[in-house]
Parts: structure tokens; C-alpha cells; sequence
């Protein structure tokens, strides 16, 4: 847990920043370093894509949810928009996590 708390401690984080922590940590390769976190974002990209949850222990757990249509309103003019019946992802934070904030 002490690696996320270091990896996440700043206030703005992109995809290269979380490789190049993981090249510092595992003492690989940027490229190789890229390859695993290209490799780990598809395989959770393709999980949620079959609406599988993802759990991380001390993380977080990552789910898709079923979304009811509705009703909303376009804010800069006011009309009415219909919002169709989908899926969408949601993040719930683990207890460690949380803890952390």
C-alpha cells in the first residue's frame, strides 16, 4: 500500500508518471514498464467491457452499473433532453483508500 500512497501523493497524476514509477520500483525499463501498465489498463478495460466487477483489495472495486433513462436539462438553454436506459462505471473506494483521505 505504501507504493500507491507514494505513487498517488501528488495532486495531478497521468499514465506516464504511473510508468515510470513502476520502471523506479521494479527496476525495468520505461518500455517494458509501459508494456505492463498498457497491459493491466486493457485487461481491465476489457473486463468492464463484459460488465465483469473488478476488485482490488486495500483499492478500490470497479462495477457496472445499470443506468434508468430519464429526464435532464441541458444547461445552457433549458430544453428538455431525453437520457437514454445504458451502463456506466462505477468506483466505490476501498476502506484503505478512504482511510488515506
Amino acid at each position: 500500500m505504501t507504493f500507491l500512497v507514494h505513487l498517488f501523493y501528488d495532486r495531478r497524476m497521468i499514465k506516464a508518471d504511473i510508468v515510470n514509477k513502476v520502471a523506479e520500483v521494479s527496476e525495468i525499463s520505461r518500455v517494458k514498464a509501459a508494456q505492463a501498465v498498457d497491459t493491466v489498463i486493457e485487461g481491465l478495460r476489457n473486463a468492464l467491457a463484459r460488465g465483469q466487477r473488478i476488485e482490488l483489495r486495500g483499492f478500490g472495486v470497479f462495477q457496472v452499473k445499470q443506468r434508468k433513462k430519464g429526464i435532464g436539462r441541458n444547461p445552457k438553454t433549458g430544453v428538455e433532453v431525453k437520457i437514454p436506459p445504458g451502463n456506466t462505471i462505477r468506483f466505490k473506494p476501498g476502506k484503505e483508500l478512504r482511510n488515506l483521505l
